[in-house]
């Protein structure tokens, strides 16, 4: 059966979107098992290391592979493996060392790691292949930014959603079996991958080692941004928000799994609805770099208005609550628009390679983000002033994204630079 395009999107856009809802449940299973068990943040932190150091790898090496072999096989593998990290996770036991847990864990992440950052580089590249190029007259890349913008809106609404799933089947089943029904939900997920083409993000001349690094001023400029942008996030977001919730704020698993999966599937409906309200501000046409100036110059203040509040002992409730609805309305925009300047900035070509790298960047700001988020929690003398120094860093992080979005040229003289 010969499959159309869209068909094809079709399908690797379900299979990335029941790949998301384990990924997110399992973050929020390992973080509250493994704190339950009396883990500290940093150790709980090391647990993601692997996850994140491996995401870099794949990233830079996936969209090589996916160049030169299609994305099937970059989606298949990286599905195969996320069902094989979650069947390794069964076994777990709180009756094993504090050692053996934590190798064995970081290790069932790099798997994960590795299978999340295949899963996506697939369905970003996929869709340059299906939207047609656009003229100016047509509004620009305007069509681009909205199919890009409904898949990572998505993507990260179910990951939202895989939040509170996670403390859902913890606090119903328990760890181990919670992942084993993951892996037979992911399992079926699969099977509909299995009739698509081999040909989908292949390249027409193979490309060579050399060609993992982008020669492109705004793939490579914009991926500096997106490391600092995104270890911005997670240095407060990943480890230091649900330890804090839980133990300054006395939330038990479930109330936080809710809180933290609606907040993100709030911000993938931000990122999937961005054109939407660009609409209504008047904005007809595709973003440029001005785009991301200002959202960057925005966001900065919020973590540190968060950080002032909890340092004059406001209400920590409030604070925080009123804090996340404006980051993450306003991550989610300049992610988004982040989203799409990638493949605006480069050609159908080269989309697995560029996509590739440029993930590569974004998994490492999470690596970053990850480590300083547990490392600078646990430096604080308490709950409070551990995510005091987590906002503070989150801020610096977002400045600095900002002043090196300063260097990026305008997409289309970037693109045909590229061509050139």
């Amino acid at each position: 059966m010969k499959l159309s395009s869209l068909q094809q999107y079709g399908i690797v856009t379900t299979n990335y979107w029941a790949f998301t809802l384990t990924d997110g449940a399992l973050r929020m299973l390992v973080i509250f098992h493994f704190h339950s068990l009396g883990y500290t943040t940093l150790e709980i932190a090391f647990l993601f290391l692997f996850y994140e150091f491996f995401g870099v790898i794949t990233n830079l090496y996936g969209g090589w592979i996916g160049a030169r072999y299609g994305l099937r096989l970059t989606l298949w593998v990286g599905t195969l493996l996320q069902i094989g990290a979650l069947l390794m996770l069964i076994p777990v036991s709180s009756g094993w060392s504090k050692l053996l847990s934590v190798i064995y864990v970081m290790v069932a992440q790099a798997i994960s790691g590795i299978a999340k950052d295949l899963n996506k580089m697939s369905a970003k590249s996929a869709i340059k292949t299906v939207v047609p190029d656009s003229s100016e007259e047509d509004g620009g890349n305007n069509q681009l930014f909205k199919w890009v913008a409904i898949l990572t809106g998505s993507k990260n609404a179910l990951k939202g959603v895989g939040f509170f799933l996670g403390g859902l089947l913890l606090t119903s089943f328990g760890f181990n079996k919670a992942v084993e029904l993951m892996a037979i939900g992911l399992g079926l997920s699969f099977l509909m991958t299995l009739i698509l083409p081999g040909d989908i993000g292949k390249m027409k001349n193979k490309p060579i080692f050399k060609d993992l690094f982008s020669k492109s001023q705004g793939i490579n400029v914009l991926s500096f941004a997106r490391f600092f942008l995104f270890g911005a996030r997670d240095v407060w977001f990943v480890v230091a928000l649900p330890v804090f919730l839980e133990t300054y704020l006395n939330w038990n698993f479930s109330e936080i799994g809710a809180f933290l999966g609606l907040w993100v599937i709030g911000y993938g409906f931000i990122q999937a609805f961005a054109p939407s309200l660009r609409n209504l501000w008047g904005n007809k046409t595709s973003p440029g770099v001005s785009s991301v100036q200002f959202w960057s110059a925005t966001l900065t203040a919020i973590p540190a208005l968060i950080a002032i509040a909890l340092w004059r002992q406001s209400n920590p409730e409030i604070a925080i609550t009123a804090g996340l609805i404006l980051f993450g309305f306003i991550f989610a925009m300049n992610s988004s628009i982040h989203s799409y300047m990638v493949l605006a900035y480069t050609d159908k070509e080269n989309v697995s390679l560029n996509v590739g790298f440029y993930y590569m960047a974004n998994a490492a700001g999470r690596l970053i983000g990850t480590l300083l988020s547990g490392v600078l929690f646990m430096l604080g003398a308490n709950a409070s002033i551990g995510m005091q120094l987590c906002l503070w860093c989150s801020s610096l992080f977002v400045f600095i994204s900002l002043l090196t979005s300063l260097r990026l040229p305008p997409v289309s003289s970037a693109v045909a630079i590229e061509k050139a």
